[in-house]
């Protein structure tokens, strides 16, 4: 078997598992939180750094909410099963990459791995984001090469995979569509805001030793928590956030 074809077979079965990364990962971030200390010894300097994290995780989403705002149904979705592509992505943010949603997964992670401002975990993190999604992005492409043909090869040719150009903008195709962001998104914003919550937590408890509530993440997790169950009712239950054609 050719190394490509190989690197894509285990790319397809890494594209089944992709939702559990962050779960594998929870080994090494537990390790560098518990030898977190503040900066300087300052929980102010450190209060700074969250929120400069939380930027990084919330500029992630943003590409995201950006990337789904505009695509079509049958698209850019959360199968994991197999893959699907109705229509080939090629107009707005996926003429300036070829993997839009994963480039804001890999900053929502980033965001957090660089809370606790530890050097080898962030390493660790570009690493195996790089090894792992690497071969899921190959499945991908040799699925979309399959079912589009030249359409596929002459996007690919002038579009880089990861880091953006804007060389080749085009216009979405589609208008922006808040309904499909909040009926799609939902889950993502829960995540960051619960995460950088729990954080918070483990970052008293490891060195003050105590259960400190910050009246902001509290409120900030409680804003993730609500809008979940919110939209998830709204999603499951009506059809309000249904846009024809996303």
């Amino acid at each position: 078997m050719a190394l490509q074809d190989q690197l894509s077979g285990q790319g397809q079965f890494l594209f089944q598992g992709r939702s559990y990364l962050p779960i594998l990962f929870a080994i090494p971030i537990g390790v560098a939180f518990y030898q977190m200390q503040w900066p300087l010894g300052s929980h102010t300097l450190h209060s700074y750094w969250e929120f400069i994290c939380f930027s990084v995780s919330l500029s992630g989403l943003f590409v995201r909410v950006f990337t789904i705002g505009h695509t079509p149904e049958g698209t850019s979705g959360r199968n994991t099963a197999e893959q699907i592509a109705e229509v080939l992505n090629t107009t707005g943010i996926y003429s300036t990459m070829r993997h839009p949603l994963y480039l804001g997964n890999f900053l929502i992670g980033l965001g957090l791995v660089l809370l606790p401002m530890n050097g080898w975990l962030s390493l660790l993190y570009v690493l195996a984001f790089a090894l792992y999604y690497e071969r899921i992005m190959m499945a991908e492409e040799a699925f979309l090469e399959k079912k589009f043909g030249e359409t596929f090869v002459e996007w690919s040719q002038q579009t880089p995979a990861f880091i953006p150009s804007f060389t080749h903008y085009v216009s979405p195709a589609l208008p922006f569509s808040t309904r499909n962001v909040l009926k799609r998104e939902y889950t993502a914003v829960a995540q960051i805001a619960i995460a950088f919550f729990g954080m918070e937590l483990a970052e008293h408890f490891i060195i003050e030793h105590q259960i400190h509530f910050s009246p902001v993440w509290t409120t900030i997790a409680a804003f993730g928590a609500i809008q979940y169950v919110f939209l998830r009712f709204l999603k499951r239950n009506t059809q309000v956030l249904q846009v024809q054609g996303r």
